[in-house]
C-alpha cells in the first residue's frame, strides 16, 4: 500500500505494463495498417469476398461511366473550339469595321474569284459555281437569262454526237434508246417598262442562266435528229463550196452574191445555238469576228439586210450572250439609218452601208409597203439595248404614218409606198402575198413585242383581219378548202402565194394572246389548205403559188398550177404556222404533216456533194429541175421551224417570252409589270 512516510522514506518508483504481441498482430495480418500493402490486400479481400453478380453489376456500371466521359469530353471540346473561334472571328471584324456585330456569322466559304482571262470559250468546272449576288444585267428594261455558252453548246453537241451513234445502232438492233439534250436559251424579260433612255450607254450582257433554266434534259427524239442531219449536210455544201459568201449553189459547188456580207452564215448564227451545234457555231463565230466588214461600197436592200443581218445578230446575242454580237448589230443598224432620210420618212429601199447614201430602186421612187413595215421589231430592239432612241424613232414614224394613210379597204393596205409623197400607190389591188404580207404579221407582233400596249397597232391588225375574212377569204372544191385569194380593182383572183401560209401561224398567236377565239378557228382551216398545197402535187412539194378551182370539174384537184409557178424554194412560211399550231393545239397531226415535208425535200431537193437546192417543177418527181440555189433562208427558217415543230418542250424558244421576227430570229417581247 502507497503511504505518505513511504514516499518520503526515498524516490518514487515508476510503474510499467508489459504487452506480449502474438505473430499475428505482429505482422499486422487480421488488424489495422494504413500501409499502401495493407490498404491494397483490404479492398482486394473484400472484393472476393462480393459474389459474382454483385462484381458484374460493378464493372458494367464503371465501363458506363467511362464511355459517357469519353463522350462528354469530346462535346465540350468542340463546344469550347467553337466558342473560341467565333470570338477570334468577332475580335478580327471589329478591327476590320469597329463598332459591327457579326449576329449571323458566315458559315459557308467565301466564293473564288473568277479569273479574269478566261477568252470567249473558258473551260467549265463540274462544280457549279456560287450564285452572284444579284445584279441587274441585260438590256434597258429587261433582265435577260441567256445560257451559259460552253454548257449548253457543249452538252447539246456532245449529246448529238452520242445520239448519232445511238441511231445508227437502233438501225441495226431496233431498239429505242432516250436521246437526251439541253434546250435553247430562256429570256425573262424584267418587270418594267420604261422607255430606253435617250442617252447612249454600254451595253450589258445578258446575265447567266439561273436555276429556273436548270430544268430536266429534254429528250431530242429521231425527227429532231434528222433535222439536225439535214443542217448538218447543208452546212457541208456552204462551208466547203461558200463559206462567207452570200448563197451557196450546190450544184455548181459554187457561189453566188447579192450584199457579200455571208447572207447563209448570219442568218444560221442562232439555229446553230438551238441545235446546239457547238463546233459549227465557234467556227461561224470566228468569221463574224475576223471577217465581217460593213464598211464596203455596197448597196444592201434595207428590208432584207434588217431581217437577216441585222435580226440574225440581235437574236444571237440575246440567246448567246456575246457582245461581239451587238457590237456588229449597232454597226449596221447605224449604216442603214441614211434611208430615212426621206421627205416623207418613208425610207429608200436601198442603202450603200460604205458610202452612208439611200436610194430607191433605178425604175420607181416606190418602196414596198412590206418592206418598210417589217424592219420595226429589229430597230426597236436595236434601241432598247444601246439607249439609243434614233432607231425606234425612226420606225415608229412609218408606223403611226401608214396608220393614218388613206386607200386602204377595210383595213388592207397597197403594196406600194411613195418615198417623196409618202402615199400609197397602185391602189385598188390588195393581197397577204409578196410585198403586203409582213406588214400583217409585224402589226401583231409589235403588239405583242411592246407589252400589248400600242393600241394603234393592234386595231389595225384587228381591221385587217375582218377586210381579209370579208373581201379575199373564198372556199374551194371539191374539198372546200378556205383559202386567201387577191382583190384587184374590185375583182377577186383566186390566186394565193405560198408566202400567205405565214398567216396561220400568226392568227394562231393573236389567239393565244387574247385575240378573238375565232382567228383559232381561221387558222385551222387556212393550215389544212398549205397542208394540201403540198399534199396535192407530185412531190409533195407545194409551188410558189396556186390557183384554187372555184367550181367543181370532173378529174381536177383543188389546186392548179401554172408552169410560171410550179418551182420551190425551200420556202418556210407552212413549217413555221405549223410549229405554230402545233405549238398551241399539241395535235400530232402537224408533227405529222412537217415530217413529210422534211422527207420530200430530202427526197428532190437534197444535192449528194453538200447542200439543198430550190426545184423549178414541183410535178415532175422524176426531173424536178434543179435550180443550183439554196436559199439563206432555208437554214435560218425552214430548218429552224422543223426542229421547233417537232420538240415537245414548251421553253425551247418558249413564246410567252420571245417573238420571232419575219426571219425567224427570236427576239425578246418586254413584259409589262
Amino acid at each position: 500500500m502507497y503511504s505518505g512516510a513511504a514516499a518520503a522514506a526515498g524516490p518514487p518508483r515508476r510503474d510499467f505494463i508489459s504487452v506480449t504481441l502474438g505473430p499475428e498482430e505482429a505482422i499486422g495480418v487480421g488488424g489495422y495498417n494504413n500501409s499502401k500493402a495493407w490498404r491494397r490486400r483490404s479492398c482486394w479481400r473484400k472484393w472476393k469476398q462480393l459474389s459474382r453478380l454483385q462484381r458484374s453489376v460493378i464493372l458494367f456500371l464503371f465501363a458506363f461511366l467511362a464511355v459517357c466521359g469519353v463522350i462528354s469530353y469530346t462535346s465540350m471540346g468542340e463546344a469550347w473550339k467553337s466558342i473560341t473561334n467565333k470570338s477570334l472571328d468577332e475580335q478580327r471584324t471589329e478591327q476590320e469595321i469597329p463598332g459591327l456585330k457579326l449576329a449571323n456569322p458566315a458559315v459557308l466559304p467565301a466564293p473564288q474569284k473568277a479569273d479574269a482571262n478566261h477568252g470567249d470559250y473558258p473551260e467549265l468546272s463540274l462544280q457549279k459555281p456560287p450564285k452572284p449576288p444579284h445584279v441587274r444585267r441585260g438590256p434597258s428594261n429587261l433582265q435577260i437569262k441567256a445560257p451559259r455558252r460552253d454548257m449548253r453548246l457543249k452538252t447539246r453537241h456532245d449529246t448529238i454526237r452520242a445520239v448519232e451513234e445511238l441511231v445508227e445502232a437502233d438501225k441495226v438492233e431496233k431498239t429505242e434508246k432516250s436521246i437526251i439534250s439541253w434546250r435553247g436559251a430562256v429570256i425573262e424579260p424584267d418587270q418594267s417598262t420604261e422607255p430606253p433612255s435617250s442617252k447612249i450607254k454600254e451595253p450589258e450582257k445578258p446575265s447567266s442562266m439561273e436555276a429556273e433554266d436548270q430544268k430536266e434534259p429534254v429528250p431530242v427524239n429521231e425527227r429532231q435528229l434528222a433535222v439536225i442531219e439535214a443542217f448538218r449536210h447543208a452546212w457541208k455544201g456552204y462551208k466547203e463550196f461558200a463559206w462567207g459568201h452570200d448563197e451557196l449553189k450546190p450544184l455548181s459547188k459554187s457561189y453566188s452574191e447579192w450584199f457579200g456580207l455571208g447572207l447563209t452564215l448570219i442568218d444560221a448564227l442562232d439555229t446553230m445555238w438551238i441545235f446546239g451545234l457547238k463546233e459549227e457555231f465557234e467556227e461561224a463565230r470566228k468569221w463574224v469576228a475576223n471577217d465581217l466588214v460593213f464598211d464596203k461600197n455596197v448597196d444592201v436592200n434595207l428590208f432584207e439586210s434588217t431581217i437577216r443581218i441585222l435580226g440574225g445578230l440581235l437574236s444571237t446575242y440575246h440567246l448567246s450572250g456575246d457582245s461581239l454580237f451587238l457590237e456588229k448589230a449597232k454597226d449596221i443598224g447605224n449604216r442603214l439609218m441614211p434611208a430615212f432620210k426621206t421627205p416623207s420618212k418613208i425610207p429608200y429601199s436601198d442603202v450603200n452601208i460604205g458610202r452612208g447614201t439611200a436610194h430607191p430602186p433605178r425604175w420607181t421612187s416606190d418602196s414596198t409597203v412590206a418592206e418598210v413595215t417589217s424592219i420595226q421589231l429589229e430597230f426597236r430592239e436595236l434601241s432598247r439595248l444601246t439607249g439609243d432612241e434614233k432607231f425606234k424613232k425612226a420606225v415608229d414614224e412609218v408606223m403611226k404614218h401608214v396608220h393614218t394613210l388613206s386607200g386602204k379597204n377595210d383595213g388592207l393596205v397597197p403594196m406600194f409606198i411613195n418615198t417623196n409623197s409618202g402615199q400609197f400607190t397602185h391602189l385598188g389591188v390588195y393581197t397577204l402575198g409578196a410585198r403586203a404580207d409582213s406588214y400583217y404579221e409585224y402589226l401583231l407582233k409589235q403588239w405583242i413585242q411592246g407589252g400589248k400596249k400600242e393600241n394603234e397597232l393592234l386595231e389595225d391588225y384587228m381591221r385587217a383581219i375582218e377586210g381579209v375574212k370579208k373581201h379575199l377569204l373564198q372556199r374551194s372544191e371539191p374539198k372546200k378548202l378556205t383559202f386567201v385569194g387577191e382583190l384587184a380593182h374590185g375583182h377577186f383572183s383566186a390566186k394565193m402565194d405560198h408566202l400567205v401560209c405565214f398567216l396561220p401561224g400568226t392568227l394562231a398567236l393573236g389567239a393565244h394572246n387574247g385575240l378573238a377565239a375565232d382567228h383559232m378557228k381561221l387558222a385551222e382551216a387556212l393550215i389544212e389548205t398549205c397542208y394540201q398545197m403540198y399534199a396535192q402535187v407530185e412531190t409533195g412539194l407545194s409551188p410558189e403559188i396556186v390557183h384554187f378551182n372555184l367550181h367543181a370539174q370532173k378529174g381536177h384537184k383543188d389546186v392548179e398550177i401554172k408552169p410560171a409557178d410550179r418551182h420551190n424554194l425551200l420556202r418556210p412560211e407552212t413549217v413555221e404556222s405549223l410549229f405554230y399550231m402545233y405549238r398551241f393545239t399539241g395535235d400530232k397531226k402537224y408533227q405529222d404533216w412537217g415530217w413529210e415535208i422534211l422527207q420530200n425535200f430530202n427526197r428532190y431537193t437534197r444535192v449528194p456533194t453538200g447542200g439543198y437546192t430550190s426545184i423549178n417543177n414541183v410535178q415532175n418527181p422524176s426531173n424536178p429541175e434543179p435550180r443550183d440555189k439554196m436559199e439563206s433562208f432555208f437554214l435560218g427558217e425552214t430548218l429552224k421551224y422543223m426542229f421547233l415543230l417537232f420538240s415537245d418542250d414548251i421553253d425551247l424558244i418558249n413564246l410567252d417570252k420571245y417573238i420571232f421576227n419575219t426571219e425567224a430570229h427570236p427576239l425578246p417581247i418586254w413584259v409589262p409589270a
